[in-house]
Order: C-alpha cells, then structure tokens, then sequence
C-alpha cells in the first residue's frame, strides 16, 4: 500500500508509509466494528434457537439492526460517575480496555501478505499486548469504590493469570513445530502439515490436545461461560462494570466481543491453517485465503456460543483447580513430547 500512495499517488516515503499505516488500521478497526455489532446478533440468535425462542426479531429486516439500536441507546444515555469514583481512573479503565482488544490486531494475517505489520516476534506482541487488558478490569473494580465491582476485577486478574500460563505453554509447542514466532510463517508452516494433504497443525496427535486446551483456556481468558465467574449475577451483581453506564458502558462490550474474535482467529490461525484451505488441493486455493479465515471465526465463534447456551457455570474453586492443576501440567508435559520429539526427528541422536 506504501508503494501505491508513493508511485501512483506521488506523496515521498514518509508520507506514504504514514497514509499507507492509517489506511490499514482503518481496513481492520471499522470492519471490526460493524464485525463486533453483527456478532452480538449472531450471538443472542444462537443461544435463542438453542432455548427455543426467537431472539431479536424486531428492529429490521430479521432484526439485524437490532445491535445498532442497542448502540444508539447506550451512546444517547448520561455517562453517571459515582461521587466517591476516582474519575480519572474511572473515565481511563473502558478505554484501556477498548483499546487493547484492537491494537491486538495489527500482527493478525488475513491472507498471505495482508497483515498491517508482519513482524517476526507478532506472537510476543500479542501475548504481551493482550495481557495489559486486565488493567482496565483492575481499574474499573477499583476506581469504582464499590465492594462488588472490586471483588469482579481481583477474580478477573486471577482467572486471566491462571490461564495465561496455560496458554503460554501451548504456544511454546506451536513456536516449537514451526520455528518461528511470525503469524504468518506459522501459517505457511501448517501447510500440508499431515501426510502432504492436510492444513493444520491441530490434525497433528502431538498438537491437538493443545489445540483443544487452547480453545478452553480461550473461553477463560474472554470470561466466557463456562467461566465468566467475573460477571456471576447470584454473586457480584453484574461484576467490574456495574457501576458504568453509557458509552463507557458500551466500550466493555465492544472490547469483550473484540477479544471474542480475536481468540477465535487465533485458534483458527495457530491450528487449523489460518487462511488456508483445510485440504492442500489445488482448486480450493482459487476461494481467496479471507474467505477460508472467515469461515474458521465463524465456527469457532459458533462453539463458544454454543457452550455459552449450554454448560452452567463452574464455581471459581474449579476454575482455578482447571486452570493450574490440569491445564499447567497438560501442557507441559506437551510440551516435553513436542520438544523431544522434534529433537529426535530433526536433530537426531548423537552418537
């Protein structure tokens, strides 16, 4: 996009480079958005047909605008602070928030060389990008000044602690296979991973646990159900954000359902060949490699609503006994096999 705005445009490097850089984060920001707005929908159709209702069926067409409605709702509310708030920090956590489930996106590979910034350590980045947004949770809790609140946002920071290890680990063994830490390459990587045929390494008997104990620890890290034990109502009321309304209200939704996608993408790109076709023939690479992606967050976007729907919450005893007692030494220990393995097939034995 630098060379267009260069050569076709004729603005000189830096301005094009700086053009070319804002373009890009528009192409994924604002589709993210209107993604973020359709994906609520699909979410409340999903868990009504599972419940045998209709779901939102009244604001146009099949209810479509029902998620812009909602929108224009909360942005036409009154932003009310409590009096013993700390503002500041109050006013900073939603944004936080807000803001990191989207910087996240900038190393994320749509397609073979459509990537906002193809850097060799975009695996690092989005460890170390997405774990800051616990911040924002830390923050609402305390700067509300209110005991429910911080109860929610001490149970946040210890559950996405917990699982963040986890997920470590099972990166360390993806790292491992591919031998690198660029998305993109991790992806090439996977092709025709299995016999010469198959994309993905979540086909491989050493990487599939891992691929499974991801999309777990995935449904943790964005407090969904089976683990929003961030939000149980019978306990905290309505957790770290009972105390926002308004837009800042809607930032923690537009940030939750962000980090949804973003955890269905990856689970997709990591595993199951990213914007490859799922068979290395030909033909289905003529489908364009966003389309298969699409596809991948789409089903994976499906089974986190439909546990949401379907699995009653744990009690935070046993999200915390999965986390650290079964998923730790899971991975681990996969991460032992995946290690050796790799070592007695690449390496060798030394005489």
């Amino acid at each position: 996009m630098t060379d267009f705005f260069q050569n076709i445009v004729g603005l000189p490097f830096e301005w094009a480079w700086f053009v070319a850089t804002i373009a890009g984060i528009l192409l994924i920001a604002l589709p993210l958005m209107l993604a973020v707005a359709m994906i609520i929908y699909a979410d409340r159709k999903i868990w009504a047909a599972m419940a045998l209702r209709r779901g939102p069926n009244v604001v146009g067409p099949l209810g479509l605008l029902q998620s812009f409605a909602d929108g224009l709702k909360v942005f036409l509310q009154e932003t009310i602070i409590p009096s013993s708030a700390n503002k500041g920090l109050f006013l900073l956590a939603p944004i936080i928030t807000f803001t990191v489930a989207l910087i996240v996106w900038a190393v994320v590979p749509f397609q073979a060389g459509v990537v906002l910034s193809n850097i060799n350590v975009g695996l690092l980045y989005i460890l170390a990008a997405s774990s800051l947004g616990v911040y924002g949770i830390i923050l609402a809790g305390w700067a509300s000044n209110s005991k429910y609140p911080f109860y929610s946002a001490i149970r946040a920071a210890a559950q996405m602690v917990s699982y963040e290890v986890s997920i470590g680990f099972v990166l360390i063994a993806v790292v491992l296979w591919a031998g690198t830490f660029n998305l993109s390459g991790i992806v090439e990587g996977q092709k025709g991973h299995i016999l010469g045929i198959v994309n993905g390494y979540g086909f491989n008997p050493l990487l599939f646990p891992m691929a499974v104990v991801f999309l777990i620890s995935s449904l943790a890290e964005t407090q969904r159900a089976p683990f929003d034990l961030t939000e149980a109502e019978s306990e905290l009321v309505a957790g770290y954000q009972t105390e926002y309304s308004s837009m800042a209200f809607a930032l923690y939704w537009l940030g939750e359902y962000a980090n949804v996608i973003l955890m269905c993408t990856l689970n997709a790109t990591l595993f199951w060949g990213g914007y490859l076709p799922p068979i290395d023939w030909a033909p289905l690479y003529w489908v364009p490699g966003i389309i298969w992606l699409f596809a991948k967050i789409l089903f994976f976007f499906f089974v986190f609503s439909w546990v949401k729907a379907t699995v009653p919450r744990y009690r935070y005893d046993q999200l915390m006994r999965l986390g650290w007692k079964i998923f730790l030494p899971l991975s681990l220990i996969f991460v032992f096999l995946v290690s050796g393995y790799l070592m007695l097939t690449r390496v060798g034995v030394a005489a």
